[in-house]
């Protein structure tokens, strides 16, 4: 059994438990196990089948956990697990991504109506009936019936780290067959889209039918769709991610490079200009009208140029404006991954992170990194074992004595800070003029109405010790929408006080996204791009933060976190 199948059925548990309102330390304790598993590079399966050794060398597996682990490598489940599913179907955990309910009212429902699917829950609302329970009436049911319509239409999708991490293990594994010449992905995998619905891949060269044979073969197929002489599909992996591989003559490949990625709105209106140029353009390539002939195909930079266009980044292909300012020159000039010089909101395990500071930087500077910003979380976050302004203050003092010694990387004292329900911050003034940066993001109270979140969000902005708004709107892919507010209003007021909005890299958030990014630059702000990381491991999803700037048409000069340490610091300080 994989790790990601372990963390998975512990987590079941730790939500089946919060169903039954059961300790909320030993739910925790479950959490972190399962995020603990996810993230640990050598499988727990190995280390149990080896008598010299135990998976409590794994940080954050106690022994109660390390029993659990043997258990269900031995039945597939666990005692625990299996006296909740005693008490609640497993259905029940459906319910659980209807934004709207919470365990405790999943747990109301339950006892009330014995339903434990999202069709059952959509018939009690509409028969309005879920308005008789406690503390529950008609406009919950009208804010869950919109829920379970947004689920229903995030159903089938997948995170764009999904996405990259199945397509990187079948293309290391194509890759084995001899006589490829050149292969990608494509599809909104390559425009860095925050979800996809499947996985398109492309090859090319002698080995291409090769290929498609050991490609409908891969240990992790469950079931061939599609197999031809030059496309196969597949659904892969226990989620059931669809992936259709396409074998292709070398002098189409970059005119199916471009059919294939997209957007549908791009290719129609590349293929409109096309035919005012007497042309047609399709996958197999750009032809003339008047006799067929082929006249570019083999790159996708010989097409646009071909259409009178400079070559457009995948990432602006959402036809917004990319094929006008390909025509004029205007198209900017992309922030790349490798002008990123630091990561600038990360945790330890001060609060809710799994490393220590020193690891953390060990890790930023193996990647090359000139600093970064320890941020981790303020007081009135419990669960995390939230800072309070002596702790605050003693890690700033720390900090500045671990610069003091000659490190290879720099590291600025920081904080996640809470903003409170009234936009206040969560620790005193005095105790955040001792931190180099400052994050304030919202944790809490998500369904106020759209001007009180628009204040409260001002209110921080206003605060001289504020530097960056982290994730802005609050959203959790495929989970839960953005809080709302004024987001023009936010933008621009940000700008006004050169406060920086986060694009968070955490792939289950990408937040702030393409088009909001496109308005807030319009109003001037500028950005930094983060991960967010708990872990080590965490900093390599750097590349989504990345991408998801490029989809807004950021350059370097838009992100802060390009300058160097010095000038970040003084920026980070106000004095820039």
């Amino acid at each position: 059994m994989e790790n990601k199948e372990l963390a998975r059925i512990l987590s079941e548990t730790a939500d089946l438990m919060e169903i039954a309102s059961e300790d909320g330390f030993r739910i925790r304790s479950y959490r972190n196990a399962a995020s603990a598993l996810e993230s640990y590079p050598e499988r727990v399966a190995d280390i149990l089948a080896n008598p010299e050794r135990k998976v409590t060398e794994i940080p954050g597996i106690g022994k109660g956990i390390a029993g659990a682990l043997e258990e269900i490598a031995r039945r597939g489940s666990f005692d625990r697990r299996d006296q909740m599913l005693a008490k609640y179907p497993i259905g029940a955990l459906e319910l659980l991504k209807i934004q709207g309910l919470g365990p405790k009212s999943i747990a109301m429902i339950w006892e009330h109506y014995r339903i434990s699917s999202i069709d059952e829950l959509e018939r009690l609302c509409r028969e309005q009936k879920l308005r008789e329970l406690p503390r529950m009436g008609a406009k919950l049911e009208e804010k869950v019936l919109r829920s379970i319509a947004a689920y229903r239409q995030s159903a089938g999708r997948f995170l764009l780290s999904f996405g990259r991490k199945a397509a990187d293990e079948l293309l290391g594994y194509l890759g084995e067959t001899a006589g490829l010449e050149r292969m990608s992905p494509a599809g909104s995998l390559r425009r860095g889209k925050e979800t996809i619905g499947d996985l398109d891949l492309l090859v090319t060269g002698p080995g291409a039918a090769d290929a498609l044979e050991r490609f409908v073969v891969h240990p992790k197929v469950h079931d061939v769709l599609v197999k031809g002489a030059n496309k196969a599909s597949i659904k892969f992996g226990l989620e059931g991610l669809q992936v259709d591989l396409r074998a292709l003559p070398a002098e189409s490949y970059g005119a199916a490079m471009q059919y294939f990625t997209g957007s549908k709105e791009h290719n129609v209106h590349l293929r409109t200009r096309a035919l005012k140029y007497g042309l047609t353009l399709n996958e197999y390539g750009l032809f003339r009208v008047s006799d067929n002939a082929r006249v570019a195909g083999e790159t996708e930079q010989e097409i646009y140029e071909k259409l009178g266009l400079s070559w457009i980044a995948p990432e602006l292909r959402e036809n917004s404006g990319e094929i006008e300012a390909a025509e004029t020159g205007g198209l900017p000039q992309l922030v790349e991954l490798g002008q990123i010089r630091g990561d600038v909101h990360m945790h330890t395990r001060e609060t809710d992170g799994r490393a220590t500071l020193e690891e953390m930087a060990e890790a930023a500077r193996e990647r090359g990194y000139e600093y970064i910003a320890i941020t981790d979380h303020s007081k009135s976050l419990a669960m995390t074992n939230g800072l309070d302004e002596a702790r605050a203050t003693a890690f700033a003092q720390r900090v500045r004595q671990w610069n003091a010694e000659a490190q290879g990387i720099r590291v600025l004292s920081g904080l996640e800070c809470d903003i409170l329900r009234d936009g206040s911050l969560d620790l005193a003034d005095d105790a955040l003029a001792e931190l180099d940066y400052v994050v304030a993001s919202v944790h809490s109270y998500m369904n106020l109405e759209p001007a009180e979140m628009t204040d409260r969000l001002l209110r921080a902005i206003e605060s001289p010790r504020v530097r960056a708004i982290g994730h802005p709107t609050g959203r959790i892919l495929l989970h839960r929408d953005p809080y709302p507010f004024d987001f023009e209003r936010v933008a621009a007021e940000a700008a006004r006080r050169n406060v920086w909005l986060e694009i968070n890299a955490s792939p289950e958030r990408l937040d702030l996204h393409g088009p909001l990014l496109r308005i807030a630059r319009a109003k001037g702000a500028r950005f930094v791009i983060s991960t967010d990381a708990h872990h080590p491991k965490h900093l390599l999803n750097m590349p989504f933060g990345v991408a998801t700037a490029r989809r807004g048409w950021l350059t370097a000069a838009d992100v802060v976190n390009t300058l160097p340490y010095e000038q970040f610091r003084r920026a980070a300080k106000g004095e820039l």
